[in-house]
């Protein structure tokens, strides 16, 4: 039986739209109980696709659903017109026309962002109605409409009064395509091709004399983060071997002779990746007993670096150190890791800026300097160009053990697709736990009814885990940070005076 469709949807709408069906309902549904749809709100950046249509038209099916039970369903659709998804658009009509956007005035560039959000919440508007989608369409709410920027300043403003805001320097996810740190919720993890390095470092002072002249082994599958390395971790509950090697195979970088200080329960394993064909144990450690070793970074000797590298590396005890991969023992850059971060201010380790915001090495940086740790390749793919001169350069100083490839979950920019790195930049945070907001949270979460009952599983851990929320973007278009700091010390200004005339600007 032929449904007709095509012809005899326009016309349902129509008379929905003549019978003004959807002001009829609100008026038949005074008094009744309300049902709210929280509906996160779509960017308003483009045609719709079948993702679009799947999600309202469920959401439709649950509003109409409610209304028929006897519910006030007043559904107020909306869209989020601040961010990167639009700021992205923009950006590509300028390189388009080959400009930088860097070049083009910051309110010139933000009125054409408003201009193109107005455009696509317009066209969208019309495709969401065409699927049928009940609900206020003539009074839509928008992130960036004035009054709700506002809100957003006010709401800053209560972090601020109460000692929630603060600005710090911390690693957080960067991205060098995009030039801005993300937050969590923009962040997609995709399989990667990364060159991972297995690198020696020169003990040159330890309290266990047996150290003597032995190296310690660190595994990483990042080795742009190298020129970074202020320290290495190991596991204090760990059983450490110290190995003389004995013989090695065709192609080994392994020098007989040579003494290695490896995790008991990977040294197997790297020995095999080495071509160590044959080792003598001469010792065995726990991880407490390589307190107060320090060793020295490949590069120090290395004929371009220049005194770059002269700066002692001494061994950590990192509780996040475990037997799971590698050989037992962590590089520590402190500005491209949480943990490196923590553990680094935990022992007054000062913050090198390795990596500017571009992606590329500060002038600073000793043999690496202006190089790119990311870039996209002809076929699309991203790749780090740094690694093979990571590579040369850890062979040229007799550093390199072993190197080969790996496949592996990474951060990823959920618009950009682009590969993320940690980064230690000056952002601003909200304190999950001054004024127990995460405490608050969490009992909001115990408050809730969750359909289905594991979803409150996963958002419980991740409430429970996160980190302080960084709220700032190295970005144009959005509600800025509505502050004032003194310059001289840094101190935010708590005049609540101030935030509402900010907010009634």
């Amino acid at each position: 039986m032929k449904g007709g469709l095509p012809d005899l949807e326009p016309k349902l709408l129509a008379r929905w739209a003549e019978m003004n069906l959807f002001s009829r309902l609100r008026q038949e549904s005074k008094g009744r109980p309300k049902f709210v749809l929280h509906d996160g709100p779509p960017y308003a950046n483009g045609h719709l696709h079948i993702g679009h249509a799947l999600n309202k038209i469920l959401k439709d099916v649950i509003n109409r659903c409610q209304q028929m039970l006897g519910q006030d369903a007043n559904y107020v659709p909306g869209w989020d017109c601040h961010g990167l998804p639009i700021e992205w658009k923009i950006e590509e009509k300028y390189r388009t026309a080959g400009l930088d956007k860097d070049e083009v005035d910051p309110i010139a560039f933000r009125q054409e962002c408003r201009q193109f959000a107005e455009h696509w919440i317009t066209v969208q508007r019309e495709e969401f109605k065409r699927l049928g989608v009940m609900g206020d369409w003539d009074h839509p709410y928008t992130t960036m409409a004035y009054q709700a920027e506002a809100q957003i300043a006010r709401e800053l403003g209560k972090f601020v009064m109460n000692g929630g805001l603060y600005k710090g320097s911390k690693p957080v996810l960067w991205s060098v395509v995009e030039k801005t740190a993300l937050a969590e919720a923009e962040v997609e993890y995709h399989d990667h091709g990364s060159v991972t390095i297995w690198v020696r470092f020169p003990i040159v002072e330890s309290p266990r004399p047996e150290l003597a002249g032995a190296q310690v082994v660190i595994w990483t599958t990042t080795p742009w983060t190298m020129p970074g390395n202020r320290a290495i971790a190991f596991g204090p509950d760990l059983t450490y071997l110290l190995l003389r090697v004995e013989a090695v195979g065709d192609g080994s970088l392994a020098v007989p002779g040579e003494v290695l200080v490896l995790s008991e329960d990977l040294a197997e394993q790297v020995l095999a990746d080495a071509k160590i064909t044959d080792r003598q144990i001469l010792a065995r450690l726990k991880g407490h007993d390589l307190a107060g070793t320090i060793a020295r970074h490949p590069w120090q000797t290395h004929p371009d670096a220049k005194g770059g590298y002269d700066f002692p590396v001494p061994l950590l005890p990192g509780g996040f150190v475990t037997n799971d991969v590698g050989t037992g023992f962590v590089h520590i850059a402190p500005g491209h890791g949480e943990d490196d971060w923590h553990l680094g201010m935990a022992h007054g380790i000062a913050v090198p800026e390795t990596v500017q915001p571009d992606g590329r090495y500060a002038p600073g940086v000793a043999i690496f300097a202006g190089q790119s740790v990311l870039a996209q390749g002809k076929d699309g793919k991203y790749y780090s160009p740094v690694a093979k001169p990571v590579v040369e350069a850890m062979k040229a100083v007799g550093a390199l053990l072993h190197s080969s490839k790996l496949i592996h979950s990474y951060p990823h920019s959920w618009r950009s697709k682009a590969p993320l790195i940690f980064r230690t930049t000056p952002q601003w945070f909200i304190s999950m736990d001054s004024n127990q907001l995460r405490e608050k949270a969490l009992k909001a979460i115990d408050a809730t009814r969750w359909v289905p009952a594991q979803g409150r599983n996963r958002i419980f851990a991740m409430v429970e885990s996160r980190p302080d929320w960084c709220v700032s973007r190295q970005r144009a278009w959005g509600v800025p940070i509505t502050v004032f700091v003194h310059k001289g010390t840094g101190e935010l200004l708590r005049d609540q005076a101030v935030i509402d005339r900010i907010a009634a600007a």
